[in-house]
Protein backbone atom coordinates (compact mmCIF):
# COMPACT_ATOMS: atom_id res chain seq x y z
CA UNK A 1 0.00 0.00 0.00
CA UNK A 2 1.54 3.23 -0.88
CA UNK A 3 0.83 6.69 -0.14
CA UNK A 4 2.04 10.09 -0.85
CA UNK A 5 3.91 12.55 1.17
CA UNK A 6 3.09 14.99 4.25
CA UNK A 7 0.72 16.44 1.99
CA UNK A 8 -2.24 13.97 2.60
CA UNK A 9 -1.59 14.69 5.90
CA UNK A 10 -2.52 18.17 5.26
CA UNK A 11 -5.13 17.75 3.14
CA UNK A 12 -7.16 16.15 5.67
CA UNK A 13 -6.95 18.10 8.54
CA UNK A 14 -7.79 21.10 5.98
CA UNK A 15 -11.04 19.05 5.33
CA UNK A 16 -11.31 18.31 9.47
CA UNK A 17 -10.94 22.30 10.06
CA UNK A 18 -13.46 23.19 6.96
CA UNK A 19 -15.91 21.16 7.65
CA UNK A 20 -19.17 22.30 8.76
CA UNK A 21 -20.45 21.50 12.25
CA UNK A 22 -22.69 17.81 12.10
CA UNK A 23 -26.60 17.80 12.74
CA UNK A 24 -27.33 14.84 14.71
CA UNK A 25 -29.88 13.58 12.69
CA UNK A 26 -32.38 12.51 16.10
CA UNK A 27 -33.38 15.00 18.54
CA UNK A 28 -32.47 11.91 21.07
CA UNK A 29 -28.44 12.37 20.39
CA UNK A 30 -28.73 15.99 20.50
CA UNK A 31 -30.56 15.56 23.97
CA UNK A 32 -28.41 13.09 25.30
CA UNK A 33 -25.35 15.68 24.55
CA UNK A 34 -27.23 18.37 26.67
CA UNK A 35 -27.62 16.27 29.20
CA UNK A 36 -23.91 14.58 29.34
CA UNK A 37 -22.48 18.54 29.82
CA UNK A 38 -24.27 18.05 33.30
CA UNK A 39 -22.04 15.26 34.56
CA UNK A 40 -19.61 14.11 36.32
CA UNK A 41 -17.86 10.59 35.56
CA UNK A 42 -16.39 8.34 37.28
CA UNK A 43 -14.09 6.27 34.81
CA UNK A 44 -13.85 2.20 35.66
CA UNK A 45 -11.82 -0.85 34.50
CA UNK A 46 -14.42 -2.88 35.22
CA UNK A 47 -11.51 -6.29 36.04
CA UNK A 48 -9.40 -4.03 38.28
CA UNK A 49 -12.58 -1.85 40.44
CA UNK A 50 -14.02 -4.72 42.37
CA UNK A 51 -14.74 -8.60 42.97
CA UNK A 52 -18.09 -10.09 43.34
CA UNK A 53 -16.99 -11.89 46.08
CA UNK A 54 -16.23 -8.45 47.93
CA UNK A 55 -12.73 -9.35 48.40
CA UNK A 56 -9.86 -6.63 49.50
CA UNK A 57 -6.87 -9.10 49.29
CA UNK A 58 -6.90 -11.30 46.23
CA UNK A 59 -3.72 -10.76 44.61
CA UNK A 60 -3.61 -8.46 41.06
CA UNK A 61 -0.07 -8.66 39.72
CA UNK A 62 -0.32 -5.90 37.09
CA UNK A 63 2.89 -6.89 35.46
CA UNK A 64 1.60 -9.93 34.41
CA UNK A 65 -1.27 -8.19 32.76
CA UNK A 66 -3.99 -11.02 33.62
CA UNK A 67 -7.83 -10.95 34.66
CA UNK A 68 -7.86 -10.32 38.45
CA UNK A 69 -11.67 -10.45 39.22
CA UNK A 70 -13.60 -7.13 38.66
CA UNK A 71 -16.98 -7.69 37.88
CA UNK A 72 -20.24 -5.93 36.97
CA UNK A 73 -21.61 -7.12 40.41
CA UNK A 74 -18.48 -5.50 42.30
CA UNK A 75 -19.42 -2.62 40.80
CA UNK A 76 -23.00 -2.53 41.76
CA UNK A 77 -22.16 -3.18 45.03
CA UNK A 78 -19.95 -0.10 45.27
CA UNK A 79 -21.99 1.77 43.56
CA UNK A 80 -22.78 4.00 47.27
CA UNK A 81 -19.08 4.21 47.33
CA UNK A 82 -19.05 6.34 44.06
CA UNK A 83 -21.92 7.99 43.99
CA UNK A 84 -20.82 9.33 47.88
CA UNK A 85 -18.00 11.14 45.70
CA UNK A 86 -21.07 13.05 44.18
CA UNK A 87 -20.35 11.09 40.44
CA UNK A 88 -23.88 11.63 38.46
CA UNK A 89 -22.54 9.10 36.05
CA UNK A 90 -20.26 6.08 35.43
CA UNK A 91 -17.63 5.17 32.00
CA UNK A 92 -16.91 1.28 32.22
CA UNK A 93 -14.23 -0.42 29.90
CA UNK A 94 -15.58 -2.03 27.00
CA UNK A 95 -17.77 -5.15 28.24
CA UNK A 96 -17.60 -7.22 24.83
CA UNK A 97 -16.06 -10.94 24.37
CA UNK A 98 -11.87 -10.46 24.14
CA UNK A 99 -9.62 -12.72 21.81
CA UNK A 100 -9.01 -15.45 25.19
CA UNK A 101 -5.78 -15.98 23.82
CA UNK A 102 -2.22 -14.86 26.10
CA UNK A 103 -0.59 -12.02 23.70
CA UNK A 104 2.93 -10.62 23.61
CA UNK A 105 1.00 -7.38 25.59
CA UNK A 106 -1.20 -10.24 28.20
CA UNK A 107 -4.83 -10.99 28.23
CA UNK A 108 -7.54 -8.82 27.19
CA UNK A 109 -8.73 -7.78 30.83
CA UNK A 110 -9.20 -4.44 29.90
CA UNK A 111 -11.45 -4.83 26.51
CA UNK A 112 -10.05 -3.59 23.90
CA UNK A 113 -9.12 -6.57 22.18
CA UNK A 114 -12.84 -7.31 20.67
CA UNK A 115 -13.40 -11.32 19.29
CA UNK A 116 -17.49 -10.95 18.95
CA UNK A 117 -19.62 -8.25 19.19
CA UNK A 118 -22.20 -9.93 20.18
CA UNK A 119 -21.67 -11.50 23.30
CA UNK A 120 -20.98 -9.73 26.92
CA UNK A 121 -17.20 -10.71 28.04
CA UNK A 122 -18.06 -13.85 30.98
CA UNK A 123 -15.14 -12.31 32.77
CA UNK A 124 -16.96 -9.62 33.98
CA UNK A 125 -20.16 -11.38 34.47
CA UNK A 126 -23.65 -11.66 32.69
CA UNK A 127 -25.51 -10.08 29.99
CA UNK A 128 -28.52 -9.79 33.18
CA UNK A 129 -25.28 -8.84 35.35
CA UNK A 130 -24.61 -5.60 32.67
CA UNK A 131 -28.77 -4.93 32.86
CA UNK A 132 -28.73 -4.66 36.56
CA UNK A 133 -25.93 -2.38 36.82
CA UNK A 134 -27.84 -0.31 33.87
CA UNK A 135 -31.33 -0.36 36.18
CA UNK A 136 -29.13 -0.19 39.25
CA UNK A 137 -27.52 3.27 38.06
CA UNK A 138 -30.84 4.33 36.88
CA UNK A 139 -32.54 3.98 40.11
CA UNK A 140 -29.89 6.54 41.68
CA UNK A 141 -30.42 8.91 38.94
CA UNK A 142 -27.14 7.76 37.77
CA UNK A 143 -25.99 7.15 34.09
CA UNK A 144 -24.20 4.69 32.12
CA UNK A 145 -21.44 5.31 29.25
CA UNK A 146 -19.90 2.09 28.01
CA UNK A 147 -16.54 2.13 25.95
CA UNK A 148 -17.17 0.79 22.35
CA UNK A 149 -14.03 -0.47 19.90
CA UNK A 150 -15.09 -0.16 16.32
CA UNK A 151 -11.76 0.66 14.67
CA UNK A 152 -10.11 -2.69 15.55
CA UNK A 153 -9.94 -6.67 16.91
CA UNK A 154 -7.47 -8.15 18.63
CA UNK A 155 -4.94 -10.47 17.40
CA UNK A 156 -2.60 -13.23 19.12
CA UNK A 157 -0.51 -13.46 15.95
CA UNK A 158 1.01 -10.70 13.71
CA UNK A 159 -0.50 -9.26 10.70
CA UNK A 160 -0.19 -11.44 8.12
CA UNK A 161 -0.67 -15.07 10.51
CA UNK A 162 -4.08 -13.59 11.60
CA UNK A 163 -7.01 -16.04 11.42
CA UNK A 164 -9.93 -13.66 10.41
CA UNK A 165 -12.54 -16.76 10.78
CA UNK A 166 -12.37 -16.43 14.41
CA UNK A 167 -13.96 -13.35 14.48
CA UNK A 168 -18.05 -12.26 14.74
CA UNK A 169 -19.33 -10.91 12.43
CA UNK A 170 -16.63 -9.66 10.29
CA UNK A 171 -15.02 -13.20 9.79
CA UNK A 172 -13.24 -11.97 6.49
CA UNK A 173 -10.13 -10.22 5.82
CA UNK A 174 -12.07 -8.31 3.22
CA UNK A 175 -13.70 -6.39 6.37
CA UNK A 176 -10.14 -5.22 7.27
CA UNK A 177 -7.27 -2.82 6.03
CA UNK A 178 -4.34 -4.42 4.49
CA UNK A 179 -1.37 -5.01 7.16
CA UNK A 180 0.30 -2.18 7.11
CA UNK A 181 1.89 -0.32 10.36
CA UNK A 182 1.26 3.54 11.13
CA UNK A 183 4.74 4.77 10.71
CA UNK A 184 4.38 8.11 10.53
CA UNK A 185 1.54 9.86 12.91
CA UNK A 186 1.81 13.30 10.71
CA UNK A 187 0.20 11.34 7.77
CA UNK A 188 -3.60 10.79 8.32
CA UNK A 189 -4.17 8.42 5.54
CA UNK A 190 -2.01 6.18 7.81
CA UNK A 191 -3.12 6.80 10.76
CA UNK A 192 -6.74 5.62 9.46
CA UNK A 193 -5.79 2.90 7.19
CA UNK A 194 -3.18 1.54 8.90
CA UNK A 195 -3.02 -0.50 12.07
CA UNK A 196 -1.89 0.69 15.55
CA UNK A 197 0.09 -2.61 16.37
CA UNK A 198 0.92 -5.68 14.58
CA UNK A 199 -1.90 -7.68 16.57
CA UNK A 200 -4.84 -4.98 16.27
CA UNK A 201 -6.20 -5.74 12.74
CA UNK A 202 -7.39 -2.50 11.57
CA UNK A 203 -11.59 -2.41 10.04
CA UNK A 204 -12.62 -0.83 7.17
CA UNK A 205 -14.98 2.15 8.85
CA UNK A 206 -14.74 3.39 5.35
CA UNK A 207 -17.00 0.70 3.80
CA UNK A 208 -20.54 0.31 3.64
CA UNK A 209 -21.16 -2.80 5.35
CA UNK A 210 -18.62 -2.20 8.13
CA UNK A 211 -20.93 0.82 9.16
CA UNK A 212 -24.37 -0.74 7.91
CA UNK A 213 -23.50 -3.85 11.08
CA UNK A 214 -22.14 -1.67 13.48
CA UNK A 215 -25.43 0.90 13.14
CA UNK A 216 -27.39 -2.11 13.40
CA UNK A 217 -25.25 -3.72 16.35
CA UNK A 218 -25.25 -0.03 18.47
CA UNK A 219 -28.90 0.22 18.34
CA UNK A 220 -29.83 -2.71 19.79
CA UNK A 221 -26.69 -2.64 22.21
CA UNK A 222 -27.45 0.49 23.51
CA UNK A 223 -31.60 -0.27 23.88
CA UNK A 224 -30.40 -3.83 25.16
CA UNK A 225 -28.74 -2.29 28.34
CA UNK A 226 -30.42 1.06 28.14
CA UNK A 227 -26.82 2.57 27.83
CA UNK A 228 -27.11 6.70 27.94
CA UNK A 229 -23.70 7.33 26.65
CA UNK A 230 -20.21 5.55 24.67
CA UNK A 231 -17.13 6.61 24.88
CA UNK A 232 -15.36 5.72 21.34
CA UNK A 233 -11.91 4.08 21.61
CA UNK A 234 -9.20 5.14 18.75
CA UNK A 235 -11.57 7.73 17.21
CA UNK A 236 -9.13 9.65 15.43
CA UNK A 237 -8.06 6.15 13.21
CA UNK A 238 -11.41 5.66 11.86
CA UNK A 239 -13.33 6.97 8.78
CA UNK A 240 -15.32 10.21 9.83
CA UNK A 241 -17.74 9.64 8.10
CA UNK A 242 -18.47 6.84 10.37
CA UNK A 243 -19.71 8.95 12.79
CA UNK A 244 -23.15 10.80 11.63
CA UNK A 245 -24.56 7.69 10.69
CA UNK A 246 -23.09 6.22 13.40
CA UNK A 247 -24.44 8.75 15.78
CA UNK A 248 -27.94 8.56 14.46
CA UNK A 249 -28.03 4.88 15.16
CA UNK A 250 -27.13 5.00 18.53
CA UNK A 251 -29.12 7.94 19.63
CA UNK A 252 -27.00 9.13 22.49
CA UNK A 253 -23.96 11.20 23.28
CA UNK A 254 -20.67 9.65 22.11
CA UNK A 255 -17.52 10.73 23.24
CA UNK A 256 -14.25 9.86 21.30
CA UNK A 257 -10.79 9.40 22.03
CA UNK A 258 -8.55 11.61 20.12
CA UNK A 259 -5.22 10.75 21.45
CA UNK A 260 -3.61 14.31 20.66
CA UNK A 261 -2.19 17.08 21.85
CA UNK A 262 -2.73 19.65 18.93
CA UNK A 263 -5.73 21.81 19.38
CA UNK A 264 -6.17 22.65 16.02
CA UNK A 265 -6.20 18.45 15.34
CA UNK A 266 -8.58 17.63 18.18
CA UNK A 267 -11.06 20.23 17.96
CA UNK A 268 -12.05 19.84 14.23
CA UNK A 269 -13.30 16.17 15.19
CA UNK A 270 -16.26 18.00 16.94
CA UNK A 271 -17.33 18.62 13.44
CA UNK A 272 -18.05 14.47 13.61
CA UNK A 273 -18.41 13.63 16.72
CA UNK A 274 -19.86 15.78 19.45
CA UNK A 275 -17.86 14.72 22.56
CA UNK A 276 -13.47 14.86 22.24
CA UNK A 277 -11.08 13.79 25.13
CA UNK A 278 -9.02 17.17 26.24
CA UNK A 279 -5.85 15.91 24.98
CA UNK A 280 -4.96 19.46 24.33
CA UNK A 281 -5.85 20.40 28.13
CA UNK A 282 -4.37 17.72 29.45
CA UNK A 283 -1.02 18.28 28.33
CA UNK A 284 -0.07 22.10 29.92
CA UNK A 285 -2.26 21.44 32.78
CA UNK A 286 0.33 18.28 33.85
CA UNK A 287 3.05 20.54 32.89
CA UNK A 288 1.38 23.29 35.12
CA UNK A 289 0.50 20.95 38.22
CA UNK A 290 3.91 19.01 38.09
CA UNK A 291 6.27 21.36 38.66
CA UNK A 292 5.97 24.74 41.16
CA UNK A 293 8.56 26.15 38.56
CA UNK A 294 6.62 26.17 35.79
CA UNK A 295 4.27 29.53 34.76
CA UNK A 296 1.27 29.58 33.50
CA UNK A 297 1.79 31.26 30.27
CA UNK A 298 1.44 27.66 28.24
CA UNK A 299 -1.80 26.55 29.83
CA UNK A 300 -3.44 30.03 29.67
CA UNK A 301 -2.33 30.14 25.72
CA UNK A 302 -4.10 26.54 25.23
CA UNK A 303 -7.36 27.73 26.97
CA UNK A 304 -7.57 30.14 24.96
CA UNK A 305 -6.90 27.93 21.70
CA UNK A 306 -9.57 25.64 22.88
CA UNK A 307 -12.24 27.66 23.12
CA UNK A 308 -11.66 29.24 19.90
CA UNK A 309 -11.17 26.01 18.31
CA UNK A 310 -13.47 23.76 19.64
CA UNK A 311 -17.22 23.82 18.59
CA UNK A 312 -17.75 23.65 22.26
CA UNK A 313 -15.82 23.09 24.63
CA UNK A 314 -18.71 22.05 27.16
CA UNK A 315 -18.75 18.80 25.89
CA UNK A 316 -14.79 17.53 25.91
CA UNK A 317 -13.45 15.07 27.92
CA UNK A 318 -11.34 16.56 30.89
CA UNK A 319 -9.17 14.43 32.59
CA UNK A 320 -5.80 14.51 34.52
CA UNK A 321 -5.23 10.56 34.96
CA UNK A 322 -7.17 7.49 32.83
CA UNK A 323 -5.96 4.21 31.67
CA UNK A 324 -3.39 5.44 29.16
CA UNK A 325 -1.57 8.11 30.54
CA UNK A 326 0.43 8.08 33.88
CA UNK A 327 -1.12 8.51 37.67
CA UNK A 328 -0.27 12.02 38.92
CA UNK A 329 1.06 10.52 42.00
CA UNK A 330 3.62 8.41 40.23
CA UNK A 331 5.17 11.82 39.14
CA UNK A 332 3.99 14.39 41.74
CA UNK A 333 4.79 14.04 45.43
CA UNK A 334 3.21 17.52 47.16
CA UNK A 335 -0.43 16.51 47.61
CA UNK A 336 -1.28 20.09 47.19
CA UNK A 337 -0.36 20.30 43.20
CA UNK A 338 -2.40 17.35 42.96
CA UNK A 339 -5.32 18.69 44.52
CA UNK A 340 -5.06 21.65 42.28
CA UNK A 341 -4.47 19.70 39.17
CA UNK A 342 -7.75 17.84 40.16
CA UNK A 343 -10.03 20.35 41.37
CA UNK A 344 -8.85 22.35 37.84
CA UNK A 345 -10.30 19.14 35.72
CA UNK A 346 -13.91 18.95 37.51
CA UNK A 347 -14.11 22.68 37.84
CA UNK A 348 -13.54 23.56 34.13
CA UNK A 349 -15.15 23.57 31.16
CA UNK A 350 -16.06 20.51 29.84
CA UNK A 351 -17.25 17.48 31.35
CA UNK A 352 -14.61 16.05 34.17
CA UNK A 353 -14.05 12.73 34.87
CA UNK A 354 -11.86 10.96 37.04
CA UNK A 355 -10.30 7.59 37.09
CA UNK A 356 -10.89 5.39 39.14
CA UNK A 357 -8.34 5.24 42.30
CA UNK A 358 -7.69 8.78 41.97
CA UNK A 359 -9.75 9.20 45.62
CA UNK A 360 -7.03 6.84 46.85
CA UNK A 361 -3.88 8.44 45.59
CA UNK A 362 -2.95 5.08 43.67
CA UNK A 363 0.60 5.91 42.34
CA UNK A 364 0.42 3.48 38.84
CA UNK A 365 2.86 4.83 36.18
CA UNK A 366 2.73 3.87 32.93
CA UNK A 367 0.42 0.78 31.89
CA UNK A 368 0.23 -1.62 33.00
CA UNK A 369 1.16 0.03 36.18
CA UNK A 370 -1.75 2.39 36.50
CA UNK A 371 -4.12 -0.63 36.44
CA UNK A 372 -4.14 -1.67 39.58
CA UNK A 373 -6.69 -3.11 41.27
CA UNK A 374 -8.32 -0.56 43.75
CA UNK A 375 -9.36 -3.36 46.28
CA UNK A 376 -5.78 -3.44 47.35
CA UNK A 377 -6.01 0.17 48.24
CA UNK A 378 -9.37 -0.25 49.89
CA UNK A 379 -12.31 2.10 49.49
CA UNK A 380 -11.48 4.35 52.46
CA UNK A 381 -14.58 6.89 52.35
CA UNK A 382 -12.44 9.05 54.81
CA UNK A 383 -9.13 9.30 52.84
CA UNK A 384 -8.05 12.97 51.86
CA UNK A 385 -8.67 13.09 48.08
CA UNK A 386 -12.20 10.93 48.43
CA UNK A 387 -13.28 13.60 50.58
CA UNK A 388 -11.74 16.49 48.13
CA UNK A 389 -13.32 14.79 45.26
CA UNK A 390 -16.77 14.86 47.33
CA UNK A 391 -16.80 18.30 48.00
CA UNK A 392 -15.85 19.20 44.26
CA UNK A 393 -18.21 17.50 42.81
CA UNK A 394 -21.04 19.28 45.17
CA UNK A 395 -19.63 22.55 44.80
CA UNK A 396 -20.17 22.08 40.90
CA UNK A 397 -23.56 20.28 41.41
CA UNK A 398 -24.88 22.89 44.02
CA UNK A 399 -23.87 25.41 41.26
CA UNK A 400 -25.88 23.91 38.30
CA UNK A 401 -28.84 23.27 40.87
CA UNK A 402 -28.99 26.83 41.55
CA UNK A 403 -28.38 27.78 38.11
CA UNK A 404 -28.94 25.58 35.45
CA UNK A 405 -26.78 27.41 32.83
CA UNK A 406 -23.54 26.44 35.06
CA UNK A 407 -22.71 23.19 32.70
CA UNK A 408 -23.38 25.38 29.17
CA UNK A 409 -21.75 28.62 30.66
CA UNK A 410 -18.16 29.00 28.92
CA UNK A 411 -15.57 30.17 31.94
CA UNK A 412 -13.47 33.20 31.90
CA UNK A 413 -9.96 34.00 33.18
CA UNK A 414 -10.25 36.91 35.95
CA UNK A 415 -6.66 37.01 37.45
CA UNK A 416 -3.52 34.97 36.60
CA UNK A 417 -0.29 35.61 37.31
CA UNK A 418 3.21 32.98 36.87
CA UNK A 419 1.85 30.49 39.77
CA UNK A 420 -1.78 31.52 39.80
CA UNK A 421 -5.08 30.94 37.46
CA UNK A 422 -8.65 32.17 38.69
CA UNK A 423 -11.86 31.44 36.66
CA UNK A 424 -15.32 32.95 36.50
CA UNK A 425 -17.95 29.81 35.33
CA UNK A 426 -21.42 31.09 36.59
CA UNK A 427 -22.42 31.11 39.97
CA UNK A 428 -18.59 30.11 40.94
CA UNK A 429 -15.16 31.45 41.63
CA UNK A 430 -12.20 29.21 41.49
CA UNK A 431 -8.74 30.10 42.28
CA UNK A 432 -5.52 27.25 41.52
CA UNK A 433 -2.32 27.63 41.87
CA UNK A 434 1.07 25.39 41.39
CA UNK A 435 3.44 27.21 44.10
CA UNK A 436 2.25 24.14 46.30
CA UNK A 437 2.23 23.07 50.29
CA UNK A 438 5.49 25.21 50.90
CA UNK A 439 3.62 28.40 50.10
CA UNK A 440 0.62 30.39 50.78
CA UNK A 441 0.12 33.07 47.89
CA UNK A 442 -2.57 35.78 48.38
CA UNK A 443 -4.45 37.50 45.40
CA UNK A 444 -7.07 40.32 45.14
CA UNK A 445 -10.16 39.61 42.83
CA UNK A 446 -11.20 42.51 41.52
CA UNK A 447 -14.00 40.92 38.77
CA UNK A 448 -15.35 38.04 40.63
CA UNK A 449 -18.63 39.55 40.02
CA UNK A 450 -18.98 39.97 44.10
CA UNK A 451 -19.52 43.44 45.91
CA UNK A 452 -18.26 44.75 48.00
CA UNK A 453 -19.88 43.74 51.56
CA UNK A 454 -21.37 40.47 49.73
CA UNK A 455 -20.46 37.57 52.30
CA UNK A 456 -19.16 34.76 50.51
CA UNK A 457 -18.14 31.08 51.08
CA UNK A 458 -15.57 28.59 50.32
CA UNK A 459 -17.32 25.91 48.72
CA UNK A 460 -14.19 23.39 50.56
CA UNK A 461 -13.62 24.98 53.80
CA UNK A 462 -16.84 26.62 54.39
CA UNK A 463 -15.25 29.45 55.33
CA UNK A 464 -16.58 32.61 54.83
CA UNK A 465 -15.08 36.16 54.06
CA UNK A 466 -16.26 39.71 53.28
CA UNK A 467 -15.38 41.28 50.06
CA UNK A 468 -13.50 44.82 50.36
CA UNK A 469 -13.24 47.67 48.48
CA UNK A 470 -10.79 46.45 46.35
CA UNK A 471 -12.45 42.79 45.72
CA UNK A 472 -12.48 39.29 46.89
CA UNK A 473 -8.95 38.99 48.81
CA UNK A 474 -7.57 35.45 49.02
CA UNK A 475 -4.83 33.56 51.01
CA UNK A 476 -4.57 30.70 49.58
CA UNK A 477 -3.27 28.55 52.59
CA UNK A 478 -0.94 25.82 52.20
CA UNK A 479 -1.41 26.34 48.55
CA UNK A 480 -4.66 24.47 48.12
CA UNK A 481 -7.27 25.86 45.94
CA UNK A 482 -10.27 27.88 46.85
CA UNK A 483 -13.97 27.64 45.25
CA UNK A 484 -16.46 30.74 46.38
CA UNK A 485 -19.94 30.99 45.67
CA UNK A 486 -22.82 33.31 47.47
CA UNK A 487 -23.93 32.59 50.89
CA UNK A 488 -27.09 31.41 48.82
CA UNK A 489 -25.64 29.02 46.86
CA UNK A 490 -23.26 27.56 49.78
CA UNK A 491 -26.59 27.02 51.81
CA UNK A 492 -27.02 23.97 50.29
CA UNK A 493 -23.31 22.48 51.25
CA UNK A 494 -22.12 24.83 54.44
Amino acid sequence: MKFSSAAIYASVILNLASAQPIILGKKDAKASADLWRDQSIYQIVTDRFARTDGSTSASCDVSKREYCGGSFQGIIDKLDYIQGMGFTAIWISPVVEQIPDKTEYGYGYHGYWMKNIYTINDNFGTADELKKLSEELHDRGMKLMVDIVTNHYGAAGDGPSIDYSIYTPFNEQKYFHDYCLITDYENQALVEECWETSTLPDLKTEDNEVLSVFESWVKDFVSNYTIDGLRVDSAKHMDTSFYQPFTEAAGVFLLGEVFDGDSAYTCPYQDYIAGVSNYPLYYPVLRFFQNSKSTSGELLEMIDNIKLKCNDVTLLGNFVENHDIIRLGSTIKDKALIKNAIAFTILGDGIPIIYYGQEQGLLGAEDPENREALWLAGYDTDSAYYKFISKLNQARNQAANKDNSYPSTVSSIIYSDDHTIATKKANLVAIFTNVGASASPSVTLSQSGFQKGDQVVDLLTCSSTTVGDSGLEVTMALGVPKVYASSSVASGIC
